[in-house]
Formats: C-alpha cells, sequence, structure tokens
C-alpha cells in the first residue's frame, strides 16, 4: 500500500495547516506569550463544547492540551507528591470525607491510610484511578 501524497495534496494540506495555526497554535509553545495565546485559545474551544469527546474540535482541543501540557511541564516541574497527598488533594478537590471512598476500605482503613499507618494496594490505587480519571502514576 502506498502511502505517499501527491503535491497537489501537500499543496493543500499546507494551505488548511496555515489557516489553521493562524488560529490555533498547533506547534511547540516558545514563550510565554504563546503559551498565553494557546491557554485562551483551548478556553474558547472548550467553551464551545469541545471537552465533549463526540464533538467534532474535541481532538483539536486535546492536541492544543497536550502541547499546552509538555510546555508547562518543561517550565514548571511539578514535584513529586506522596501517594497520601495525591489522595488528600482529590478528596479536597472533590470535597470527599473517609467515609465517600468505598475504594479504599472503611472509614477506619481510609484513617489509617491518611496517617501512614497503611499503603494503598494496587486494587485501590486502581479503583481511586478509574474513580478520578487519574493515572496511576499519580500514586507511584
Amino acid at each position: 500500500m502506498k502511502t505517499g501524497m501527491d503535491r497537489r495534496t501537500v499543496d493543500q494540506l499546507t494551505t488548511h495547516f496555515q489557516a489553521l495555526s493562524a488560529v490555533v497554535p498547533l506547534h511547540p509553545i516558545r514563550s510565554e506569550q504563546e503559551y498565553r495565546k494557546a491557554v485562551r485559545v483551548l478556553d474558547r474551544l472548550l467553551d464551545a463544547g469541545a471537552a465533549n469527546e463526540a464533538h467534532s474540535l474535541a481532538d483539536l482541543a486535546a492536541t492544543l492540551g497536550e502541547i499546552i501540557g509538555e510546555y508547562e511541564e518543561s517550565r514548571h516541574p511539578v514535584a513529586a507528591a506522596s501517594p497520601v497527598a495525591v489522595l488528600r488533594f482529590l478528596m479536597e478537590q472533590h470535597q470527599l470525607t473517609q467515609s465517600d471512598l468505598p475504594e479504599v476500605g472503611t472509614q477506619g482503613v481510609v484513617s489509617e491510610v491518611l496517617r501512614g499507618i497503611r499503603e494503598l494496594n494496587v486494587r485501590q490505587i486502581k479503583a481511586l484511578c478509574a474513580r478520578f480519571k487519574v493515572s496511576p502514576a499519580a500514586f507511584f
């Protein structure tokens, strides 16, 4: 199967990409000014409904989000957090109490995890990742 493109197709792609890139910065971000523009554009895409995976611009928003994330990680690296700190953060963000986490166990088990007496096991981490839609790497 041949995967090459003819010159006409390349020219069309170039024209469309240039037009799109004038509005949406689809390249590595190199400055704070480009970063701010990318964030503004992403906010507009999300306001237009692109956070919904079925939206026609969802992939564009996801791609721009990845570009922004790469810039943020390179300029503002996040210090590693302990599993307990991650769990506390998620609880705070979702306004949960210890008894709101049946994935971990009873309120007593959650309390022991939060006090460092007990560690999260693989089953608990998988369940928390599914609930909060985070990567398991967040807990390691």
